[in-house]
């Protein structure tokens, strides 16, 4: 197969994501690191956390959100948008911006709203506009030192994102477990590295069987945003179509979705994330979802974690799907680093000018 041939790699990844893919777990670790000595200002205990960002820049509080939602002491909140919500308002509410380049205008702008609703407030990000407006404004920024693209970048907000709930005391010391996602990684990434073939690499295979499909991925509880981030990482690095769905909310419609266009059904492929550490009717669901699709004609696979730990789990299938997106962009002859279309649409966007709050 064209991925066993390692000349491929250096032709089509001139940017060199598979870097980034292969130093996930160093992330999790400096993030977390780094995360523990920040300063936290006036904040000490906050009564709700609302989190703003998109893309890139969003997916690791909603990992955060998804993997701790058993242990929360208060309540945790992902806006993916310009505007928060009319009762976040006072210094108990704190509103965290999380922008990785910071200059995305939906961070600034409800940043801005938060600030003339008096709530406390913290930033994430590289530096940017968002360094600029923590000093002008006065609130902690949070910096760290990046060089690539936000999704590249996910071990970074998840681990910072983790540190600040558990200095805030709203989760026990997550410590031990993530230190196990870290060694879990570690131990995948030898299974994934383009040196190991096909025939033993299930990255590759997968890979193989996406070309020229409709993928859609399934997720459940802790494994929703998992399942999110294949969806993105299959968009922005293969430049392919992708689309995600929740369990239990597709057994309520997408089962019905099965008949029509007819023509199209055979090209679709429902791909399962699945692990031992999900609700058990979560598991059934998933088992039953996947059998009703293979009735109706569907592809279909389950990809299973690894690890000890909830958060190894979480974290082995997001690197799986990481390196899925990354061979299929190989498969496809495609820089997966450059996201002309998306770059060019902010550009076109930052002409019209934005009034701010």
């Amino acid at each position: 197969m064209i991925l066993d041939d390692l000349t491929i790699y250096p032709r089509y990844d001139r940017h060199d994501m598979l870097w980034h893919l292969q130093h996930l777990g160093e992330q999790l670790q400096k993030g977390w690191q780094l995360g523990m000595t920040q300063e936290l200002g006036e904040i000490h205990s906050p009564k709700h956390i609302l989190v703003v960002g998109v893309g890139g820049s969003a997916i690791g509080a909603d990992l955060v959100s998804h993997s701790v939602l058993h242990q929360l002491s208060i309540p945790f909140s992902l806006i993916r948008d310009y505007e928060i919500p009319a009762w976040a308002s006072g210094p108990s509410f704190l509103v965290v911006g999380s922008s990785h380049s910071g200059n995305t205008e939906e961070v600034l702008y409800a940043l801005q709203l938060a600030q003339k609703r008096n709530c406390s407030l913290i930033g994430i990000s590289t530096g940017g506009k968002l360094a600029k407006l923590a000093a002008e404004m006065n609130f902690p920024l949070w910096k760290y030192e990046y060089k690539g693209q936000p999704r590249a970048a996910v071990g970074y907000s998840f681990s910072l994102m983790l540190a600040l709930l558990y200095r805030l005391n709203a989760i026990p010391d997550p410590t031990a477990e993530l230190q196990s996602a870290i060694q879990a990684l570690s131990e995948l990434q030898k299974k994934l590295a383009p040196q190991v073939p096909t025939v033993q690499n299930l990255a590759k295979r997968m890979a193989g069987q996406l070309i020229g499909r409709w993928i859609t991925v399934y997720g459940a509880g802790f494994l929703v945003p998992v399942a999110r981030r294949w969806k993105t990482q299959i968009n922005e690095l293969a430049k392919a179509w992708a689309q995600f769905e929740e369990i239990p909310e597709a057994n309520h419609n997408t089962l019905t979705g099965t008949q029509n266009p007819e023509k199209l059904m055979t090209q679709i492929v429902a791909l399962f994330l699945r692990s031992r550490f999900l609700h058990p009717r979560h598991q059934q669901r998933l088992e039953m979802t996947k059998q009703e699709f293979m009735l109706q004609g569907l592809g279909t696979d389950f990809l299973d974690a690894e690890g000890d730990t909830l958060l190894a789990h979480l974290w082995t299938s997001l690197l799986l799907g990481d390196y899925i997106a990354y061979y299929l962009a190989m498969a496809y002859g495609i820089d997966p680093t450059p996201i002309d279309v998306l770059e060019n649409f902010k550009a076109e966007l930052g002409k019209r000018p934005l009034s701010l709050p």
